[in-house]
């Protein structure tokens, strides 16, 4: 049987060697209480017909987005992804790939990694960008690292960024290295941002557009102000949105009041939601700071005969340079997530990309007006939002969420996951996959939902 490691003769000699009769000889530090004294009570074996049968029934007790209609939102996201998508990335040479450490032996993994990076600077408005990292929490991590390496100072980061990335920050940088820039009608608060970047040593300031409530933020003005204040800008924006919204690069009056440094997670780009991960982390940012970006970038040259090739051009990680000099220590990225959102792009293009954007929000507004009809049902925020937005309910959200998962609806987020205290709020999101009939039925069961008072 090929799977045991090693034969009952090699076991005995290498507990020979250590100095020990048998194998229970080497629990003799754990107390006999906690020793197991029966069978494990393992079910009969079966055959591999039998398990397969077995599994696929556990697998249909739950319930996915194939069979909901989901409004699950938060920072993932249930876009259609094309089927094409799934083929290229599936084929063995992208599937099974590692890092490209060979150039020549690499070309095909190196050239999407090529184009990605083409596509995220065009989708963004920024210069350069990385062959991606882990997610938009890591990403948004590593983008404060670089910040303070430019200049030194606090971070500042809108409350209405999403409350996991802050959380990543924390654990990253310490809760005394941020600063909470509180939100007026969901919204950051451009008069409370003003008075902390007044008392000087800030580093950068974090806003996320759409932000975590789905609200639009006012980016240029904002722009202008941290701009104003010697401080980086550092933009969040949600990809699916850029075929209607201003790249970060353009969130300014002109280009050089726009994001410095550009991070997102890529999920919503041709990468199925898989109960929260794997995703993609993009980073970009202006070519002045190419060498302070972590990760690293595939460029065009020429081989010697002339024909066009890629190759790794940086790789600031500590693996490859000396250790004070790297940019950061993190060791590969979601390259597999990369080439989707690479294949995604060029299938979609610019139209079917603005297309999505649009379907999104001719949606959502178009939900939102309908849910605010319903008796005990009104928006949080009379602000201008994209595709997601944030409901007040006449009972815990929560209560809604569980009894209509027997509806097969996903009805959203309940927003107490984040904020304990407003139990009687939902966050709903609505991608182009929902169609009006959908949305009638979620509307028609939400009717059913009265305050008790």
């Amino acid at each position: 049987m090929r799977f045991i490691p090693n034969t009952v003769e090699e076991r005995n000699e290498m507990l020979q060697r250590i100095g020990v009769k048998n194998f229970d000889a080497l629990l003799s530090p754990i107390p006999e209480h906690l020793r197991l004294k029966t069978s494990l009570e393992l079910p009969s074996a079966l055959s591999e017909l039998e398990i397969k049968k077995l599994m696929q029934g556990l697998s249909d007790s739950n319930i996915s987005t194939n069979k909901a209609i989901s409004f699950l939102g938060a920072g993932s996201y249930d876009h259609y992804i094309p089927q094409a998508v799934d083929y290229v990335i599936r084929r063995p040479e992208f599937y099974t790939a590692y890092t490209p450490y060979q150039a020549e032996a690499s070309q095909g993994t190196l050239q999407t990694i090529y184009e990605y990076q083409s596509m995220i600077c065009e989708l963004t408005g920024m210069e350069v960008a990385n062959a991606s990292m882990y997610d938009g929490a890591s990403a948004l991590a590593e983008a404060c690292y670089m910040a303070r390496f430019i200049k030194k100072g606090k971070i500042l980061i809108s409350e209405g960024v999403n409350p996991s990335y802050i959380q990543c920050l924390e654990t990253y940088l310490g809760v005394e290295a941020l600063c909470i820039v509180p939100l007026q009608n969901g919204c950051t608060d451009i008069n409370a941002l003003k008075d902390i970047l007044q008392k000087g040593d800030v580093s950068c300031v974090v806003v996320q557009h759409p932000n975590f409530f789905g609200v639009l933020e006012q980016v240029e003005e904002l722009g202008a102000l941290i701009h104003k204040n010697n401080a980086l800008y550092i933009g969040i924006p949600l990809p699916a949105s850029l075929g209607m919204l201003a790249p970060p690069g353009d969130w300014g009056a002109n280009q050089h009041l726009g994001a410095d440094i550009v991070v997102a997670e890529g999920q919503s780009l041709g990468i199925p939601q898989s109960f929260g991960g794997p995703g993609l982390g993009i980073f970009a940012t202006r070519r002045e700071w190419i060498r302070r970006m972590p990760g690293r970038i595939i460029g065009q040259t020429k081989d010697i005969e002339g024909k066009r090739s890629f190759v790794m051009t940086l790789q600031t990680r500590e693996q490859h340079i000396r250790r004070e000099r790297a940019t950061s220590n993190i060791c590969t990225n979601e390259g597999l997530c990369s080439i989707a959102t690479c294949v995604y792009l060029t299938i979609m293009g610019a139209q079917g990309i603005r297309e999505v954007s649009e379907l999104c929000y001719e949606k959502a507004h178009y939900l939102a007006k309908r849910i605010s009809e319903i008796p005990g049902f009104d928006l949080s925020y009379q602000t201008p939002f994209f595709n997601e937005f944030l409901i007040h309910t006449p009972i815990e959200a929560s209560q809604i969420v569980q009894s209509l998962i027997k509806e097969h609806i996903f009805a959203g987020v309940p927003i107490s996951k984040f904020y304990k205290e407003q139990t009687n709020e939902l966050l709903i999101a609505v991608t182009e996959k929902r169609t009006r009939e959908e949305l009638d039925y979620f509307v028609d069961k939400l009717k059913s939902f009265k305050s008790s008072d």
